[in-house]
């Protein structure tokens, strides 16, 4: 018995849970840690925190089921590593543009910390948003403050040897994570910020998976629709988002995944959205769907 399960020991190795992606993604991810660490280079403790949870196997382990559930159960796009880095580009680069502005956040009006602690808290709160997936889609946002917990409860710690000072930031990050889907909405800048920055992650690189796998409705259509989203300093509003479409379909995802979160949140005043279907002088959209049997 003892050679038996030594062998099978052997042969079924765990090499942990990883699911295919477009080579797409890779593009994504690559983007998203430039951009990442360009926004960041002022604040050495966001620095400090982004090395310790990219780098965890706890973190990436959540990464990894949140994906596994999600794509290949539920046949939904990517909500693992990929998203979340992509999610944590655009809310820390919206943070910046927030700060040259000069409207300063929730973090720092409340004296909790400074612009770094603020950039930690919205880069964490993006970067966890979503492992709650890996208990399930419903309710997703309340599993992830649960499983969020014992990851902060190690790192914060090391970046703030104030008690009172790690659990405050804590609450921010939390809340983030809670309120990032509009369930309930969030209350604070930061919290607002992620969950924009999670419906600005649309484009049809990332719509891809779940419509090959057989996930074709208006939700897989509308993403294949947005081919970019750029985010940029506005002209009247500090931030700018700008989504361009090869076909009109995509106006359902702009609606149904973005615009609630941009007016129904604290950041509504600062945050100015343009879609438009590319190229401007064609009088007919690209073709997605050619036929659908029910």
């Amino acid at each position: 018995m003892g050679k038996i399960v030594t062998k099978m020991a052997k042969t079924y190795v765990n090499k942990g849970v990883e699911i295919e992606l477009p080579a797409a993604y890779d593009e994504l991810e690559e983007a998203s840690l430039q951009a990442i660490e360009e926004t960041i280079a002022p604040y050495p403790k966001t620095q400090r925190m982004f090395a310790l949870l990219v780098a965890d196997p706890e973190v990436r382990a959540n990464w990894d089921m949140a994906d596994y559930i999600a794509v290949t159960k539920l046949n939904f796009n990517d909500h693992g590593e990929v998203h979340a880095k992509v999610t944590a580009a655009s809310a820390v680069k919206m943070l910046s543009l927030l700060v040259e502005a000069g409207i300063a956040p929730d973090v720092v009006t409340s004296g909790a910390g400074d612009l770094d602690d603020a950039f930690l808290v919205v880069l964490t709160g993006a970067l966890l948003h979503d492992i709650g997936n890996q208990v399930h889609r419903i309710h997703h946002a309340h599993w992830g403050v649960y499983l969020a917990l014992p990851i902060l409860g190690r790192m914060l710690p090391q970046i703030y040897p104030e008690v009172e000072k790690q659990v405050e930031l804590r609450g921010f990050i939390l809340h983030a994570i809670h309120c990032h889907g509009f369930d309930p909405p969030p209350l604070t800048i930061e919290a607002a910020l992620v969950a924009v920055a999670d419906g600005t992650d649309m484009t049809k690189g990332r719509g891809r998976l779940a419509f090959d796998l057989g996930n074709i409705n208006i939700h897989t259509v509308s993403a294949l629709s947005i081919d970019k989203v750029f985010i940029a300093r506005g002209t009247e509003r500090p931030i700018a988002i700008t989504i361009q479409m090869s076909n009109s379909a995509g106006v359902f995802q702009v609606q149904e995944t973005l615009a609630e979160k941009v007016l129904g949140g604290p950041l509504r005043d600062y945050i100015s959205v343009v879609a438009t279907t590319l190229p401007e002088d064609v009088p007919t959209d690209a073709r997605i769907v050619h036929s659908i049997s029910l």
